[in-house]
């Protein structure tokens, strides 16, 4: 990837979220225990933006909590106020 702030092309793109696809597959396969994953980390973060890879790994933790909270219902933590 390009160090300069210049919009990653289209091919750059579809590298990217190639890698960050594949990274997540792993990620799924072996339960989000990144040490199995290290090789698909790494051309993730080597193919994407550094803004990018932020950006995707708060987005994955997002929809892994939506799906939790559509599958499992909410559960307040202990303590929390009943609204």
């Amino acid at each position: 990837m390009n160090t300069e702030m210049s919009a990653p092309n289209a091919s750059e793109r579809k590298a990217c979220w190639g890698a960050r696809d594949d990274l997540w597959k792993c990620l799924d396969v072996n339960q989000d225990e990144t040490s199995a994953c290290g090789k698909q980390l790494k051309e993730f973060e080597s193919k994407c933006p550094a803004q990018w890879v932020k950006y995707f790994s708060k987005r994955r933790d997002f929809l892994k909590y939506k799906d939790k909270i559509e599958n499992e219902g909410y559960e307040p933590t202990e303590g929390a106020s009943k609204l």
